[in-house]
């Protein structure tokens, strides 16, 4: 097990705390060095598992945890969770190799506030603590771009919820090519009913015409 303490700096100005939570040696030292040669950050811990992690850093508590999710034994997840609980005021920053959607999304579910890969540079990974503590919720892009359509690909589920069971007939009948006056003898119901219940539909779906509402409905992009 391994709990590396930094060296104390002299500084008037208060030092952003960090602990790291890494099994990996080489990347975990490097990280370790790279903070306490920073003016902004101070590593005060690191620790190769999560086991020794919990045991530890309620006592520290620091500013920021940089948490690896592939951890021996308990992993990552898990021990946001625990901090988030026992560490409430630690802010939890995920340093992954992984960006797979179902690690991205249980990671900030569970309390993380920030998404990093391992593969981003120093600068970035720095820039990226200092975003998190000033208030930020910084992420790689990778990452970012999943969870903004994530976002999408849920408001459209919630947009086809909204449609009542006649619109949702009238969707299917529109999107074989039929026109007003041919749903409204399937569905025997008047043509300007079929036509209010059009623009209903076009509004839920926030479409302008009936290709754009199709797609949108049977999510055609």
């Amino acid at each position: 097990m391994c709990n590396d303490k930094g060296p104390k700096k002299s500084n008037l100005k208060p030092m952003i705390t960090i602990a790291i939570i890494e099994d990996l040696t080489d990347y975990r030292e490097a990280m370790r060095s790279l903070l306490n040669r920073s003016e902004e950050f101070a590593c005060i811990a690191a620790f190769a598992d999560a086991e020794t992690a919990m045991k530890e850093l309620p006592e520290q508590c620091p500013d920021i945890a940089m948490v690896d999710i592939g951890l021996p034994g308990i992993n990552g997840i898990e021990l946001i969770k625990f901090l988030k609980e026992h560490c409430p005021k630690t802010l939890c920053m995920i340093c992954t190799a992984y960006d797979e959607d179902e690690k991205v999304y249980e990671a900030l579910e569970a309390g993380a506030y920030s998404y990093i890969l391992k593969s981003s540079s120093p600068s970035t990974i720095l820039d990226a603590l200092l975003e998190l503590n000033r208030g930020g919720s910084p992420m790689s892009s990778e990452v970012a771009r999943k969870v903004v359509m994530a976002l999408q690909k849920k408001k459209e589920v919630n947009e086809k919820a909204k449609l009542t069971e006649r619109e949702k007939e009238i969707m299917e009948q529109l999107s074989k090519g039929l026109l007003y006056k041919e749903i409204a003898a399937k569905l025997s119901i008047g043509v300007e009913t079929v036509r209010s219940h059009c623009f209903r539909i076009y509004e839920k779906l926030h479409a302008s015409n009936r290709t754009e509402a199709i797609n949108r409905y049977y999510n055609k992009h």
